[in-house]
């Protein structure tokens, strides 16, 4: 190829300030160069077998469209050449010299009905070429249009500053050579392995084959024969580095399960099988391809919402970012996968999307497919779900908090411990516990304590376990949370039975009503003397009818703070909101009929310091003093002694 006189220009201004930002500050990693100059080069190839739709000559009887990456270890130069589209003198000077213009744009402004169809292959990039000078200290492209002839051939070259040179070349072949002339420190980048592991990385799912010369041990082994000393030269062939086939663009007949399974563990680095998976490919507003998977086992950090977490965005099978976190809500970051768009609005880095509509659209897609992927799971498959269950259940309770559209759905993935079973194991859905509730329960009832077991034994049950009434046991750490943003489920409110009185409705006849009422005048006086006893303690003192075994429980204020939210903040340091609690007792009990009959002053102090404290220890709280609540306890043991 020979290089006929050449012309100087300036850069526009704006590419001379893109090119002082890609050098400095533009991509975070540069070895994204390679997958820019790919992708540009995978996009002449698509645009070229476009056009040869209607005019097959422009394959100039070379149809086999490919991509070769050449590196010279002597030269330090690193070449990527297609036998794509190719580009005019004009068209080099206008691309090459003006900001985010690579043609694409006027190509795509020539299509109409169903051909628009057709173009979603062609890629939509149009200043990635620059990221060239990241690595390299010149560049030079060599480049001829198909269908023109060989003495039409472009040359151009620039060293990154303000000027670029550009003139006529011969040139045989049809398409595009970039040779880089790369800095002294980027020699990792002549590197086989290197290169092949870069192509492996972000452009091996393109559909056009990247070549490459590679060593041929073999061929080197086969001429040293049986002498192992014998020194030969390095032997090359020419070899396919990618594998040229998106999984997520076959069609889902044609893809086995072992394939969907192997094609998880590669994206996630995880040795488990995903439980489950949707694969689905959409035309219309909205045209994408995703590829979502429900992982088996929880990854170590997944309580950690600052990690690393999304889908591996692809653009036109074009490896864009590892963890795209724009397409999920954070409660669903567990979910691994890749998604394929056409319509996506990248800005000049390829690696931060910009804030569009089209992202919008996007998460309210999949964040949809992937709850009904876990509705379709829980329906077909419980025992897995369960497992699931068992695995990100914590994570998925922040959703109803976190999204407000889908609130009622995330609420009917959720399981949980209830007395029904009394088991620790989250397994009870909230619709099978709606289906149980009794005839005039108008609430979903539930109770909050620090373990499973103190849930259980909560005294705020004792009425519930008489009368058959189901509870909802909760005991995770982010429950208090979860109930104070789920406010009810198929119509059916949500009732924390430790919060302000306790009104049981249709669920007590008028005979039992009555009664309470006869019951709370003959105990006014006591509750009287206890809340003078403990003004400093609690906020009121009334007779309760939740009780049938313990003599006291606490009870918080109907918009107060639940007492398990409270403990939580305290002991992480947070300042609580000031609040009594309710001390209510139970007229039925031993103790509390005692204390209305005890005439001893002394004695009724005693009798209700040990009643609040109880109640206290009972409810999951602390004691202020512990010595004087034992002391106390040893004086009532010693006096029954007697």
């Amino acid at each position: 190829m020979t290089t006929a006189t050449t012309e100087k220009r300036e850069f526009q201004t704006e590419v001379k300030q893109l090119l002082h930002l890609m050098v400095h500050s533009l991509y975070s990693n540069k070895e994204i160069f390679l997958r820019e100059l790919i992708s540009n080069a995978s996009d002449a190839a698509d645009k070229l077998a476009f056009a040869a739709l209607e005019d097959d000559s422009l394959y100039e009887n070379d149809g086999d469209l490919r991509i070769r990456i050449d590196f010279d270890e002597k030269k330090k130069t690193l070449t990527l050449t297609d036998n794509g589209i190719g580009m005019t003198h004009d068209e080099v000077v206008s691309n090459l010299g003006t900001i985010a213009r690579s043609g694409t744009a006027e190509f795509l402004q020539q299509l109409s009905g169903d051909r628009q169809k057709d173009s979603r292959l062609i890629g939509q990039f149009g200043v990635g070429f620059y990221s060239a000078f990241i690595v390299a200290d010149k560049v030079e492209v060599r480049t001829r249009k198909a269908g023109t002839a060989p003495a039409e051939g472009v040359f151009w070259s620039s060293e990154g500053s303000g000027e670029f040179e550009v003139g006529q070349v011969e040139k045989a072949e049809r398409g595009t050579e970039v040779k880089l002339f790369l800095k002294k420190e980027e020699k990792e980048f002549l590197d086989e392995w290197r290169l092949r592991n870069l192509v492996g990385k972000y452009s091996d799912h393109i559909s056009v084959p990247v070549m490459m010369e590679v060593r041929d041990y073999e061929a080197e082994a086969a001429e040293k024969g049986d002498d192992e000393e014998k020194k030969v030269d390095p032997k090359y062939k020419l070899e396919k580095v990618n594998t040229a086939t998106a999984l997520w663009t076959r069609d889902k007949s044609d893809i086995s399960e072992e394939e969907y399974q192997s094609f998880y563990k590669h994206i996630s680095h995880d040795f488990n099988d995903a439980l489950t998976w949707s694969h689905n490919r959409v035309e219309g507003k909205l045209n994408y391809t995703s590829l979502l998977y429900v992982p088996g086992k929880a990854p170590f950090d997944l309580w950690n919402r600052d990690a690393q977490r999304g889908l591996k965005l692809y653009v036109q099978r074009v490896f864009i970012m590892d963890d795209a976190e724009q397409f999920l809500p954070l409660y669903l970051r567990f979910m691994k996968g890749v998604i394929d768009s056409n319509d996506l609005s990248l800005n000049v880095s390829r690696e931060i999307l910009q804030n569009d509509k089209t992202v919008s659209s996007l998460k309210t897609a999949l964040t949809k497919r992937t709850l009904d992927m876990l509705e379709k799971l829980a329906k077909k498959k419980p025992e897995q779900y369960q497992a699931f269950w068992d695995e990100f259940g914590q994570v998925l309770k922040e959703g109803p908090a976190e999204d407000f559209a889908n609130r009622e759905k995330v609420a009917g993935l959720l399981r949980f411990a209830t007395t029904q079973t009394g088991e620790e194991a989250q397994s009870v859905a909230l619709k099978d516990y709606v289906e149980r509730m009794k005839d005039g329960q108008k609430a979903i009832y539930y109770v909050a304590a620090d373990s499973h077991k103190a849930a259980l034994g909560s005294p705020h049950l004792e009425v519930f376990r008489k009368k058959g009434i189901e509870v909802l046991l909760l005991s995770d750490r982010v429950d208090e949370w979860l109930m104070g943003h789920l406010n009810e489920f198929d119509e059916k409110p949500f009732q924390d039975i430790a919060k302000g009185e306790l009104d049981l409705g249709d669920l007590e006849d008028e005979a039992e009503k009555k009664q309470h009422e006869e019951t709370d005048k003959a105990f006014q006086s006591l509750t009287g003397q206890i809340a003078k006893e403990l003004e400093d303690d609690v906020k009121e003192v009334r007779t309760t009818h939740r009780l049938t075994d313990s003599p006291a429980c606490l009870v918080v204020g109907e918009h107060d703070m639940g007492a398990q939210m409270q403990r939580l903040l305290e002991a992480a340091g947070q300042q609580v909101p000031a609040s009594k609690p309710i001390l209510e007792i139970n007229p039925e009990h031993p103790l509390i009929q005692r204390l209305n009959t005890e005439t001893d002053e002394a004695r009724s102090r005693e009798l209700i310091s040990v009643v609040y404290e109880q109640a206290r220890l009972a409810g999951g709280d602390g004691l202020k003093d512990p010595a004087a609540y034992v002391q106390r306890i040893n004086r009532l043991l010693l006096d029954l002694a007697r």
